[in-house]
């Protein structure tokens, strides 16, 4: 079941939100410390993560899957977002630099046909992130975020997912671990859990984050029906 993407968009206003953000920033901003001259596309909700690379990349673009819904982003410049169905992404083969998914792999009921979109689209030496639940964490357990709906994953089923979708992992981290509470003094004190959360409680981590290759020389997808596709190019960054 997907999230709404005006939810999404609420729960990221809250200061829980705020804190879960900043905290999976880092994470992203440290497996991908530069994304000069590439073109970056974000699949799911993740406009609050794409900042990081909208000054530096060539292209940035926020694909929302139409279950989802679509906002438009940045709110201070043209929209880079899209409506896409997730089975179906608009972008040519071999076009995209990075891709990351973020509120998007738990929520999909199409997990083998969204990996084979996002291999298609991958450049050759592209990269993907994915962000997801981390089953044995506490934010999967309550469904007052958006991490405590779908499916959520251990590190072990995401690399066997990665795997079997012709995917190299290139390895797996663990973050978010302030308690999914809106007490202040919780939320005041998030740094300290994630220092702390990050050497002693690796595994009770809210999400996980995975980054992979796609396998060059791996059998062809399996061949479907398409309909047939509009392509879009990436939006090019202003100067």
């Amino acid at each position: 079941m997907w999230n709404d993407a005006v939810d999404l968009r609420d729960f990221y206003a809250t200061g829980l939100g705020q804190v879960a953000r900043r905290a999976i920033r880092q994470r992203i901003r440290a497996a991908w410390p530069d994304a000069k001259d590439q073109s970056v596309l974000g699949l799911g909700y993740a406009t609050p993560y794409l900042g990081l690379f909208h000054t530096e990349a060539r292209r940035v673009a926020a694909a929302m899957p139409a279950a989802q819904g679509v906002l438009h982003w940045p709110s201070e410049a043209r929209g880079l977002t899209l409506l896409a169905d997730e089975a179906e992404l608009p972008f040519d083969d071999l076009s995209i630099d990075r891709v990351l998914v973020i509120h998007a792999l738990e929520c999909t009921e199409q997990v083998r046909p969204l990996m084979r979109e996002i291999w298609r689209v991958l450049s050759g030496s592209g990269r993907l992130l994915i962000v997801a639940p981390n089953r044995a964490g506490l934010w999967a357990r309550f469904e007052r975020t958006p991490f405590g709906h779908g499916r959520p994953y251990s590190p072990d089923q995401l690399t066997r997912l990665l795997r079997d979708t012709m995917f190299t992992p290139l390895g797996a981290s663990s973050g978010l671990f302030v308690p999914p509470s809106r007490w202040r003094m919780v939320l005041s004190a998030a740094p300290a859990w994630e220092k702390i959360g990050e050497r002693w409680f690796p595994r009770f981590a809210g999400v996980v984050i995975a980054e992979a290759t796609k396998q060059i020389y791996a059998a062809q997808p399996e061949a479907k029906q398409r309909r047939r596709r509009t392509v879009l190019d990436m939006p090019r960054r202003a100067p």
